[in-house]
């Protein structure tokens, strides 16, 4: 089963490009490997949720922009592999959450892009990760997912 019916079977389904909030690209391909910009939880252009996590956002709610973030970023991928058919594995995920200063679990948060990538990707979608917690993130976003996948 290719990642996009894998996708189709979660209920879900490759969403446009986010447009890029500053000067910079989606996504950048070199050799085999694609490196994504950080994916804020955007959903048909609009920022689903602002605030932080622990404070104005749950942690359940982070984990499920985690997520989108990770959709987003998986868009981002396939635009410049030509389709998620092409992945040959995640390598890396960075999540930045930006929560209260008292809020410690961002591993638990982040966890919602790396289920994700583990549903499309099967074995190909376990990767190496990192769970930053932060002051802030662009627009007051709650999360920011970025990734590294290997491509054909």
């Amino acid at each position: 089963m290719s990642p996009e019916e894998k996708l189709a079977e979660l209920g879900l389904a490759l969403p446009e490009v986010v447009t890029p909030l500053a000067s910079y690209v989606p996504a950048v391909r070199t050799g085999d490997y694609v490196y994504t910009s950080g994916q804020i939880p955007m959903v048909d252009g609009k920022l689903v949720a602002t605030g932080k996590v622990g404070a104005e956002v749950s942690a359940e709610e982070a984990r499920d922009l985690a997520r989108t973030c990770a959709l987003n970023a998986l868009a981002a991928v396939a635009s410049v592999a030509g389709g998620l058919s092409n992945v040959v594995r995640i390598v890396k995920v960075v999540g930045f959450v930006a929560s209260t200063p008292d809020f410690t679990g961002h591993p638990q948060v982040v966890n919602g892009a790396s289920e994700l990538l583990g549903e499309v990707f099967g074995e190909a979608g376990r990767h190496a990760r990192s769970a930053v917690g932060v002051a802030v993130l662009p627009l007051d976003a709650p999360v920011e997912v970025e990734l590294i996948a290997e491509v054909r």
